[in-house]
């Protein structure tokens, strides 16, 4: 063994020995409380050559000395990789701890060490996938990038999948964040295998409806549609002919990605103001009983679109202008989940913009509702709060409750402003000016405190 990495892979265990000899423990005592045998400790410590340690083992020895995790794991590499072998038993367990206790350092050090040899990308994809599977999404995007960065294959399963992973893990309620993952990944969305990009088109639909790009969403759901049909078509007739089933593993029932492809194009429609041509879609959505393959889960989503698609249509009537259906559509909305009346809502006080409604029964009924809309911290729902508060402000405006409607502008604005949504903050700031004079001046320091940023995501409701 070389010089360094003698010295390196000495001072590891004089480190342990250390410790070990200042808390007065023997061996065999501090195989006890470690739990690791006492023959393979002694060889670890005193082999010649030693026995090389796991990353568990490491830890468990920090454990004991009162050491914080990542002890002493700038000292692991050498049972990792010696003489240019890598040791992947040891390796990726290694990366996933380092990930997980914050030792970027040690990352950083052997990353570029492992991208010498082009065939240790499969190490790190390796590594990624194992931290994204257990819930680790944030901490597995280091790696997935890496792999992006070094694999010269563009149309490699590893390169593909990496991309799609750092898509799903950007997302959150910050729209330019969202938008630019969006433009990164979808030129690969149709190189994935057909359980991920059923997963792929319907993330793609719902974020571009979250940023209001409703020709993008369409385009999404129109693919989802046609993918689900194609795979729902090929699997009955590979059981007609008593073939073994090949349905793709995915995050939901397949009839779940075949409604949604209906349900974000019908309200992609909706959005534009189309509401005669969104109408075929809604119900194409509303009764999925037909749908063969179905099974717990599956009879489940059946009966979620129905309620959905029924809401739809209400929401299709009372924005084409008809008034006389409010009542019903307020009844039916009060035994939907608060994210659905959510959604109910702004389609009421949309139409009683347009159509000069007076809908004050619908808010006073639903109050303790709207109180609790804050509670939504997904894109979708920061979306809809932002579009409910945003109608609000106009319907306010409208019935002369000036003060009211500059609340419910400095509400919208502090969402618009929490989202990066600039075209809507534009909107707000408008709105806000167009009243200003009417202002109270705690009113306007808020509004000015959101502006300037100094109110940055600092919600006021």
């Amino acid at each position: 063994m070389g010089g360094l990495q003698g010295t390196m892979h000495w001072s590891l265990r004089s480190e342990i020995e250390r410790h070990r000899r200042e808390c007065g423990y023997t061996l065999s005592k501090l195989g006890e409380l470690t739990g690791i045998n006492h023959g393979s400790l002694s060889e670890i410590l005193n082999g010649n050559p030693p026995r090389a340690m796991t990353i568990g083992q490491l830890d468990a020895l920090a454990a004991v000395f009162g050491r914080e995790p990542g002890w002493l794991y700038e000292l692991y590499t050498e049972e990792c990789i010696s003489e240019g072998r890598i040791s992947r038993p040891r390796l990726i367990p290694y990366l996933i701890r380092c990930a997980e206790v914050g030792r970027k350092d040690c990352i950083d050090e052997v990353v570029p060490k492992l991208l010498e040899n082009p065939k240790n990308i499969s190490t790190l994809f390796l590594v990624a996938e194992q931290l994204y599977e257990s819930g680790k999404q944030k901490e597995s995007v280091p790696f997935y990038q890496a792999v992006v960065d070094s694999e010269k294959d563009g149309h490699s399963d590893q390169f593909v999948m990496s991309q799609y992973r750092l898509f799903r893990a950007a997302l959150g309620t910050n729209s330019e964040e969202n938008g630019e993952a969006v433009i990164r990944f979808s030129p690969y969305r149709n190189r994935l295998p057909e359980n991920y990009q059923l997963d792929a088109l319907f993330q793609l639909a719902r974020v571009c409806f979250a940023l209001q790009k409703w020709k993008k969403s369409e385009q999404y759901a129109d693919e989802l549609r046609f993918l689900a049909e194609t795979i729902y078509i090929h699997e009955l007739d590979r059981l007609k002919r008593n073939k073994k089933s090949e349905l793709p593993e995915v995050e939901r029932p397949l009839v779940y990605y075949y409604g949604m492809g209906y349900l974000f194009k019908g309200a992609a429609l909706e959005m534009q103001g189309l509401y005669v041509q969104a109408k075929p879609y809604v119900q194409g959505y509303a009764d999925l009983g037909w749908f063969e393959l179905l099974d717990e889960a599956g009879h489940q989503e059946v009966e979620r679109f129905r309620v959905w698609a029924k809401a739809n249509l209400y929401t299709l009537e009372v924005l084409s202008g008809n008034a006389n259906i409010i009542e019903e559509y307020a009844d039916y909305l009060e035994s939907l989940p608060t994210i659905e009346i959510l959604a109910g809502l702004i389609s009421i006080m949309k139409s009683a913009n347009i159509y000069c409604f007076c809908v004050d029964k619908v808010v006073e009924r639903f109050s303790s509702h709207i109180a609790s809309f804050g509670q939504f911290t997904d894109a979708i729902g920061l979306d809809r709060h932002l579009q409910f508060q945003y109608q609000t402000a106009i319907y306010e405006f409208g019935k002369g409750r000036i003060e009211k409607g500059i609340e419910e502008t400095l509400c919208c604005l502090t969402l618009a402003d929490l989202m990066s949504r600039y075209e809507d903050t534009l909107k707000c700031v408008t709105l806000f000016e167009e009243y200003r004079q009417y202002a109270s001046t705690t009113q306007v320091e808020q509004y000015k405190a959101i502006v300037t940023g100094r109110k940055k995501a600092d919600l006021i409701f």
